[in-house]
């Protein structure tokens, strides 16, 4: 095998010099090493934790192991179960309030902490903490200070930097009474169709060892120095292991890779995570060899806890043990067996989990032994971190302090981090950096747009739905723009469509992907697909004018953006910015102060849109290849580059309006009687109409609408500018549902009806989803021509709303215009 060293810089356009000096391991017992943690056993904490353990009950134990979700519990649960830890999801807030302040995250802490240890009602009062998924500064919460995502960091390959945004991040963290952080994610990215790959610092394992050992340093703080003080919050190495080497870069698929691979490869970020000292460790969704990971004793116990010798504790996924064989979400006794510690069991579905545990205890399914061994683990690590000595979550050293919250320092090593992030890809002419003092024309969705600059696990957790509002100190990659022209006396016009009042001297182009996080995120392959079918045209547009096209694009992966590069005379690989788009603008332009590129590729750039590449491949030929970016020094010249690909030509024949996430630019709203509410957050409330994510396959993939009648109310989901042309009478509505009870006729399906007193192309959905069995999904189709006078519209659908007068309770996972040259045109039949 050869050892895998990062190219600290590669100056050749298209290829680099591979390095080959490691010998091959051949002894399978040694292919997992005993790891040396910085933190070393406390005979002291060894006793505290003995000593509890034997004054405990079984129920006790196991509300040890349950990690509910906030939306499923109350204060009340926790003070009746004493649960050991809880969780807020991507989207999740307290009191379901999106804008919820750092005081009211405080609160929320405070009362759950309390109820934890008042052992009025169960006998405990061992304190409880709160895990939060803070991947890219603590991204929940309005106002925090969010950085590059990975993929950005991986190009700035700066493990002190990493360090850094660590230590701000548990900093923010703990200002809102949080005693855990889900981070680092150290997957070694083999297949960029996989929508986690912007999680990812490397498809290479160095960089990502390296980082884990900074990052959680930065958030634990270092053992014998400033570990676990009033500064510092516990750390998650994730997730164990082998997530970002499955087959076709499936979310949560199949690993195939064999022993010595999945340590060489996927691996690494555990050796730099645990040598540091990581306290707990989440095990991955996918499978390795077959096997699903939270039912793994092989991985979990034998490899992770014997060999390299692992001391905190294992925490499962988002309800990932319901997916081990023989499991559901509410009984899984092969998990515990396996080695899993912590059930992260979001969803009503806890307190049944809670009972069959206890239950299977009983009955010898799980032994006592197993079950002490998960909660000494568990309370190990609430010693070392403190927690039952530290003052309750209201009263540490930074809770409720607003201040830093997007500290003013958090925001300035942000900055640094956006610009070590980007990597010059084309630079054809030296056309940057970019005279200041001229006309500028920043054009593109995201040259204005904080929530597509931020990605997914923004905020919400698919990173949707979020305005620049919700930035309050943020800024966007035109205020950078804008401020360096301005303050050089040129002119700057913002035109996402790309017209001008005067012609422009160049033109700065910002687009990309839309945000998106796992599941929802995977592609079949890395072609860039706009959601503006103009957005290309405008930059020839401008190459006929002869004005010069800078593109920065912005995006979770490479991507293969041929006929973009080909448009372009320069092209700025931005990645997942962050809070601090101005940043950007520092290295685009001459200046006193002006930045140069400093970024290279962690990733390989694709050649074709079906490439699967990574560095040292037989045959290895990306476009880019790892470890290239260009500086201001480098004069080379990008020829023009094919922008066709066979692999392109069969495309689906459907426009999706919502696939498990909202497709932008589609906006979804509850609408009750005449008013309005965007829906913006996991969970919201129009008078006596609701809304929520649920789970049908993975995470959040989609919602449930329900109504307790009185008035006309439902969901409406409108795209006014743009729309879906119509195809007369080769096209459905197709949706795929789920529902409660038995639907009336007032449940209707609408189209081009943004005002629901004047509906005139609807037709009742009861008669084919009351076809579907209660609780299973199906999925039904309505012909257009079932929609009366659709045809005398303006020819596109560029609304469509489900709404009822009566109860209802109904489940959504999808809804899509399909083409198709043949259909049944029955309006009262379910259609396949």
């Amino acid at each position: 095998m050869k050892k895998l060293t990062i190219l600290a810089a590669c100056m050749t356009t298209f290829g680099c010099n591979q390095i080959d000096n490691a010998p091959t391991k051949d002894n399978k017992n040694a292919i997992w090493p005993a790891i040396k943690s910085q933190v070393v056993k406390d005979q002291v904490i060894e006793n505290k934790v003995q000593a509890l353990i034997s004054t405990m009950t079984l129920e006790q134990k196991i509300a040890q192991m349950i990690q509910p979700e906030i939306r499923d519990i109350t204060v009340d649960d926790m003070r009746k179960y004493g649960f050991g830890s809880y969780l807020n999801g991507g989207g999740a807030f307290p009191s379901g309030n999106k804008y919820s302040t750092p005081r009211e995250w405080v609160n929320y802490a405070q009362l759950m902490y309390e109820a934890s240890i008042d052992d009025s009602l169960d006998g405990s009062n061992i304190p409880t903490m709160w895990g939060t998924d803070a991947v890219h500064g603590h991204n929940n919460v309005i106002g925090a200070t969010l950085f590059p995502h990975n993929i950005g960091l991986g190009a700035a390959n700066n493990p002190a930097l990493i360090k850094e945004i660590a230590t701000a991040t548990a900093t923010e963290v703990m200002a809102t009474g949080i005693d855990w952080v889900f981070a680092p994610t150290v997957a070694a990215v083999r297949d960029d169709r996989w929508g986690r790959t912007y999680e990812g610092y490397s498809e290479d394992p160095d960089i990502i060892k390296a980082y884990a050992s900074a990052i959680v340093e930065g958030l634990q703080g270092k053992p014998g120095v400033d570990f676990m003080d009033d500064s510092h919050v516990i750390s998650t190495v994730k997730h164990f292991i082998g997530d970002g080497g499955t087959n076709n870069g499936i979310d949560q698929g199949n690993n195939t890779a064999d022993e010595q691979e999945l340590f060489d490869i996927h691996a690494q970020g555990y050796v730099g995570g645990l040598t540091a000292g990581a306290q707990s460790v989440m095990a991955s969704f996918n499978r390795w060899q077959g096997d699903k990971l939270h039912g793994s004793k092989y991985l979990m116990t034998d490899v992770l806890k014997d060999k390299m010798g692992f001391d905190g504790f294992v925490v499962g996924d988002w309800n990932g043990h319901g997916q081990v064989a023989g499991c559901s979400n509410d009984s899984c006794p092969a998990a515990i067996n396996a080695g899993l510690d912590i059930f992260m069991a979001p969803t009503h579905t806890w307190k049944a989990l809670y009972e069959n545990t206890i239950k299977q205890v009983k009955q010898g399914d799980i032994t006592h032994a197993r079950i002490d061994d998960a909660v000494r683990r568990i309370l190990r690590v609430k010693f070392r971190a403190g927690l039952f000595d530290k003052p309750s979550p209201a009263n540490r050293k930074y809770a409720g302090k607003t201040q830093y919250i997007g500290h003013e320092k958090h925001r300035t090593i942000a900055k640094k981090a956006v610009r070590a992030s980007l990597v010059l890809l084309k630079n054809n002419h030296q056309t940057l950096p970019l005279n200041p003092a001229q006309r500028v024309l920043v054009i593109g969705d995201g040259a204005d747009n904080i929530g597509k600059q931020s990605g997914g696990w923004t905020i919400s957790w698919q990173g949707t739905n979020n305005t620049n509002d919700d930035f309050p100190s943020g800024t966007s990659i035109y205020d950078g723009i804008a401020k360096w022209v301005k303050s050089a006396g040129g002119q700057v016009e913002l035109s996402e469509d790309g017209s001008y009042q005067q012609q422009p001297d160049v033109v700065i182009a910002v687009y990309g992907e839309q945000p998106y996080a796992e599941g929802q995120g995977d592609v079949t392959n890395l072609a860039y697909n706009s959601n503006d079918p103009g957005e290309l045209s405008r930059l020839h547009s401008f190459n006929e004018q002869n004005i010069p096209v800078v593109s920065v694009f912005i995006s979770g992966r490479p991507m293969w953006v041929n006929a973009y590069l080909n448009a372009s005379d320069a092209f700025v690989a931005a990645w997942l910015p962050g809070s601090e788009g101005s940043s950007v603008a520092d290295v685009l332009f001459k200046g006193d102060k002006r930045e140069d590129f400093t970024g290279k590729l962690s990733f390989s750039w694709p050649a074709t849109p079906d490439q699967i590449v990574n560095r040292h491949d037989d045959n290895y030929a990306p476009l880019f290849p790892y470890g290239y970016g260009l500086t201001y020094r480098d004069d080379i010249t990008i020829n023009t580059l094919p922008e066709h690909h066979v692999s392109l030509t069969n495309m689906p024949a459907a426009q999706a309006i919502f696939d498990g996430k909202l497709v932008a630019p589609w906006k979804l709203s509850l609408i009750n009687e005449h008013q309005h509410q965007q829906v913006t957050s996991s969970s919201v409330t129009l008078h006596n109409l609701s809304y929520r994510t649920i789970d049908k396959v993975v995470q959040e993939d989609a919602f449930k609408v329900t109504h307790v009648g009185g008035t006309r109310a439902g969901v409406l989901f409108s795209n006014l500018d743009n729309g879906y042309g119509l195809s007369g009478d080769n096209g459905a509505i197709e949706l795929s549902v789920r529902r409660e009870a038995k639907l009336d006729d007032s449940v209707m399906l609408a189209l081009n009806c943004d005002d629901i007193a004047q509906c005139p192309h609807a037709v009742s959905l009861a008669s084919k989803v009351n076809k579907i069995p209660v609780n299973e999904w199906g999925r039904v189709q309505f012909h257009l021509s079932c929609f009366n006078r659709l045809k005398a519209s303006h020819g596109k659908l560029t609304s469509l709303s489900v709404l009822s007068s009566s109860p209802m309770s109904l489940h959504i996972s999808g809804i899509q215009l399909v083409k198709q040259k043949k259909i049944n045109t029955a309006c009262d039949a379910n259609f396949d």
